[in-house]
């Protein structure tokens, strides 16, 4: 694994000892809070891609509205063979 050093703005640093958990180091709380902005970040980007799938595709449009429609609370009604 590759070591970095990241340097800190004593405010910053105060901010983050102060917000994680006691039971957490600094390092591994930093890690936690980078690994979700950036899962953030690519949910963020995935959400875009899919919206501009759904404008260029009717089809896709389509079958959304005709899901959203659907009665999903009642049960479906048998049918006989």
């Amino acid at each position: 694994m590759k070591a970095t050093t990241i340097k800190l703005e004593a405010e910053l640093l105060r901010d983050l000892e102060a917000s994680k958990p006691e039971d957490v180091s600094l390092s591994a709380y930093v890690r936690q809070v980078l690994r979700k902005d950036l899962l953030r970040q690519k949910l963020s980007r995935a959400a875009l891609s899919y919206e501009k799938f759904l404008e260029d595709s009717p089809e896709e449009q389509s079958w959304l509205r005709e899901w959203d429609a659907a009665d999903l609370a009642t049960a479906p009604k048998r049918t006989r063979r």
